[in-house]
């Protein structure tokens, strides 16, 4: 005995090694561990026959990959070669969030080694036989009945499909892991049945979420057994034995549950028991079952079966079907790739899990962070080559006594880059108009010394829109990228709450993806920001140079154009 228990605690160590992929043929897999050490939610028992909901998103899920119905999905044992049976409750490929049932075959304690492979990515895979079209082989042989209040027509129905309630009733889409029903006071009523009659002193279970908006009514009753609700107390009630078990809070989903066994009454809540004797035998419990008489609020996930569940069993669906993330840990990867879990792919799970919006946005400040560029680049030389021109004339201008000469014979060539030089060029044409250097021209007066200055200024301000332009561009990256990145993010952080709503998961597996990927817009929207504002104060730096290089010509120029040629 003991070396058969070391033997299968080996077993579950196995996905530690490097197992081969199971199929190259699926793309992309999603690893899934069930902790059940210290470090997470501690089991001592091994569990047989678990059936446990895996919520798969876009933070440890690539829903592009896979089949727009998730027929493609295949789920393995922790050895990546054994399929295990599994139901996809829920699989909504366009807002990224599926419910995969799995039932596993025993659930080592003790350990974090217990784990399943959830693989996907094959567009010519055909629905796996191991996927039931119904729940019905997705629970062990004690199960009676399952209800999962999933069905389209809201008629509630046992996995089987053989039990049914008598009427419809109101449903929820976005319930504890899929759909669930909403009971507002008139019960759901299933009919008698033999397969859930339970004689007398035999053991019995039950367990059933709720959500209830006034924690008051009667949630289960069968017979003899009731379980109920008053003022935010559970008890349960078999013939004269009552028990009465934590609080239940209103507006918030909890797990009550209770067991039958011999000598025994004990309630659940969350997985913490409360138990009292009973007297021997039990009476029976049979007849129809009413759900939720005179009880306002949401039901799901309601089991009911022919053993007495034990605490560990109790403790540990509370937490697997909570989606506690000390139990359950995902980390998806691609077929030749790293694990989500690497410090290599980080910005890879970011990317993936980036909303429509988002990339439109990150879009547009990507074209917005090339334009920057390009500005920044092309006024750097273009400033560069101003500056370097007009330094170069500046020196032979102030160098030549003669203001008309003072440009040489080549000056086009040579300045041709200078704003100095234009607009020397410019004063030295109103000065040709004015006949100011031939023998017969008249001394300048100071309306001519005006307008020459008049002039010249003009194409100051010309040169000075040249130097400026296209500098707007560069504001608007510094002002508007923050902006842009701000509102991808909040639009991000929006949806990623409202999904997460939708599909009932509180994890931080499903938080963290969606809100990291908001964050990166606003990454993309100061990448855009910083680089153009450290651009635009150096150029407007060089700039403000140049502009004050040439004011000092203009001033310089006139002066001696005044000196040499004005009135005396």
């Amino acid at each position: 005995m003991k070396m058969a228990r070391t033997l299968t605690l080996a077993l579950a160590l196995l996905p530690t090694l490097a197992f081969a992929w199971w199929n190259k043929d699926w793309t992309q897999r999603t690893t899934v561990t069930l902790n059940t050490s210290s470090a997470g939610v501690a089991t001592q028992g091994t569990l047989n026959s678990v059936a446990v909901p895996v919520r798969l998103h876009s933070g440890n899920f690539d829903f592009v990959g896979a089949k727009a119905d998730g027929s493609d999905l295949r789920v393995m044992a922790g050895d990546d070669k054994t399929p295990l049976k599994f139901w996809i409750e829920r699989f909504d490929s366009v807002n990224e969030l599926a419910v995969v049932w799995v039932l596993i075959p025993s659930v080592l304690p003790g350990t974090d080694k217990n784990t399943v492979y959830v693989y996907a990515g094959n567009e010519r895979a055909p629905a796996d036989a191991n996927s039931p079209g119904t729940a019905a082989a997705i629970v062990d042989a004690a199960t009676l009945a399952a209800f999962h209040f999933s069905e389209k027509d809201g008629i509630a129905a046992d996995q089987t499909g053989q039990i049914k309630a008598t009427a419809a009733t109101a449903v929820e889409v976005n319930g504890l892991l899929g759909q669930s029903a909403r009971i507002a006071g008139a019960p759901i009523v299933v009919p008698a049945n033999d397969k859930l009659k339970i004689a007398a002193n035999a053991p019995f279970s039950l367990s059933l979420w709720v959500r209830p908006d006034a924690a008051s009514g009667t949630l289960f009753a069968q017979g003899s057994l009731q379980l109920t609700l008053s003022a935010g107390k559970l008890t349960a009630k078999l013939g004269d034995v009552s028990v009465t078990g934590a609080d239940v809070a209103a507006a918030t989903w909890s797990q009550v549950a209770l067991t039958v066994e011999p000598g025994k009454l004990s309630v659940y809540v969350n997985g913490v028991e409360a138990g009292q004797t009973l007297p021997h035998p039990s009476p029976a419990i049979e007849g129809e079952i009413r759900i939720g008489e005179g009880y306002q609020g949401l039901v799901d996930e309601l089991e009911l079966s022919n053993t007495a569940r034990s605490p560990e069993w109790m403790k540990f669906m509370y937490a697997a079907q909570s989606a506690d993330a000390k139990l359950i840990a995902t980390k998806t990867e691609a077929q030749g790739g790293e694990s989500s879990s690497g410090s290599g792919s980080y910005f890879g799970i970011l990317f993936k899990s980036l909303t429509p919006d988002a990339w439109v946005i990150i879009g547009v400040l990507g074209v917005m962070f090339m334009i920057a560029i390009g500005v920044m680049i092309s006024k750097a030389m273009y400033v560069a080559r101003t500056d370097s021109a007009n330094r170069r004339f500046l020196l032979q201008f102030r160098d030549n006594l003669d203001v008309l000469q003072a440009a040489g014979e080549h000056g086009a060539e040579q300045f041709g880059n200078s704003s100095i030089y234009r607009l020397y060029q410019a004063g030295l044409k109103e000065l040709i108009k004015r006949n100011v250097g031939k023998a017969d021209a008249r001394a300048l007066s100071d309306s001519s010394l005006n307008a020459v200055k008049a002039s010249i200024d003009a194409d100051s301000v010309r040169e000075g829109y040249a130097l400026n332009s296209q500098m707007v561009l560069l504001t608007i990256a510094i002002a508007g990228g923050p902006f842009l990145g701000l509102l991808g993010t909040v639009v991000g952080v929006m949806i990623t709450f409202a999904s997460i709503a939708a599909a009932g998961d509180v994890n931080v597996n499903a938080i963290a993806p969606g809100i990291a990927a908001a964050l990166l817009a606003t990454v993309a929207g100061l990448s855009v920001a910083i680089p153009s504002l450290f651009g635009y104060n150096y150029l407007a730096s060089r700039i403000k140079t140049i502009s004050s290089d040439m004011q000092i010509f203009v001033d310089e120029f006139v002066t001696r154009v005044a000196e040499n040629y004005g009135a005396q």
